[in-house]
């Protein structure tokens, strides 16, 4: 990982070789009872060629940071700040100010992603091999040439390409789909991957086995993935980075083992202490007290005072800057150095999370379909 530059005057986390930038993101609806922030003053650069996953309780602003990625909030939302990818060898591109052709052309062929629930992703009336052809062709690629590439992208994905193809949506398992869909997503070469999600419907060992073939994929198709999901383990063994959102704000972002092992922010504390793993007993898990503020109505002050034990008056009135707990570890809260002693974590999280994710894939990363079955239509 690179060297970053922290400016804490700026309140954001820099990179030395950003591929897509985001500078005060917001997003906001207008409601009849006022006005909704489900994305607020976000600042975020995402590496180029890393791994960063974005964690976080349901409702936090994980998706919504997806979808601003892309310029593709939808009506009546409002998105503000600025976006920025940076091709490689190519001038900067400013995300919010491309045209609609453009802006389609950056979403598959540049910036791609991977939505919630592979099933809907999926015409049911049409092949799967369709769904490549119709994409290619939408964005003038070569059909008969993007064909063998999706061949190669399924086969890369542990499946069999002529009959996956030949398939429809409902003739494949759950994780069948949700691999194909990631092939289609990445069969304009883009360069970054955004995935919302993309695991949430899948049991624990179709989970891990993609987690897996993500790296492979990344690798051999020098991928940047920015990985988004509630379930703090999964990411674990993926990323690069990990970032915490809380109450529609980024509260702490640095390496991922720096955060599992000296998380500093007390959400996030909280979180790993409400994380499952392997060895800690049931009665040692800790729920997160309270929860999350509306979004028309998020306290003022740092967001999270109303649930933590670590919060005084100063937290009520002031919002706190970054802080620098170390080289490129970075936390918004008034009482980081205090939050280790009063928090203690229930186990070694690193240490505990990596072996669940260990436990559940096997020695060569192949996946199964859950049921102990290999890559094949059912």
């Amino acid at each position: 990982m690179s060297d970053a530059d922290f400016t804490p005057d700026r309140k954001l986390y820099q990179t030395t070789d950003p591929i897509v930038e985001l500078r005060d993101a917001e997003v906001y609806f207008e409601m009849d009872r006022g006005v909704s922030r489900v994305l607020d003053n976000v600042n975020l650069d995402v590496q180029r060629n890393e791994i960063l996953g974005i964690v976080g309780e349901s409702g936090s602003g994980k998706s919504m940071l997806a979808s601003a990625m892309l310029d593709a909030v939808v009506d009546p939302g409002v998105l503000s700040g600025q976006i920025t990818y940076y091709p490689a060898g190519e001038e900067p591109v400013d995300v919010l100010d491309l045209d609609t052709r453009e802006l389609k052309r950056l979403r598959w062929e540049r910036i791609s992603m991977v939505f919630q629930g592979a099933m809907s992703s999926f015409n049911p009336t049409m092949r799967v091999g369709v769904h490549f052809e119709e994409t290619l062709s939408a964005h003038n690629y070569d059909v008969s040439e993007g064909m063998e590439r999706a061949k190669e992208l399924l086969a890369d994905l542990y499946l069999e390409p002529e009959r996956v193809l030949g398939a429809y949506p409902h003739e494949l398992s759950g994780g069948m789909k949700q691999r194909a869909l990631i092939a289609l997503s990445v069969i304009l070469e883009p360069d970054v991957l955004v995935m919302d999600e993309p695991t949430a419907a899948l049991d624990l060992l179709m989970q891990r086995s993609i987690l897996s073939l993500l790296e492979g994929l990344k690798e051999k198709y020098d991928l940047t993935l920015v990985f988004i999901t509630h379930d703090l383990p999964l990411v674990a063994e993926l990323a690069d980075r990990m970032a915490v959102m809380y109450a529609f704000e980024m509260v702490e972002i640095g390496p991922t083992d720096e955060i599992l092992e000296h998380a500093a922010h007390p959400y996030t504390r909280a979180l790993l202490n409400s994380t499952p793993n392997l060895d800690a007993p049931l009665d040692e898990m800790q729920a997160i007290e309270g929860s999350a503020p509306d979004p028309v109505n998020v306290p003022a002050g740092c967001s999270y005072h109303p649930r933590c034990p670590l919060a005084t008056e100063e937290c009520v009135e002031s919002d706190p800057d970054y802080s620098q707990v170390s080289g490129a570890h970075n936390v918004t809260c008034h009482h980081w150095t205090e939050a280790a002693a009063e928090i203690p974590l229930t186990v070694d999280s690193a240490t505990e999370t990596r072996a669940e994710v260990e436990f559940a894939t096997d020695g060569e990363g192949d996946p199964t379909d859950g049921a102990g079955h290999g890559g094949e239509c059912r």
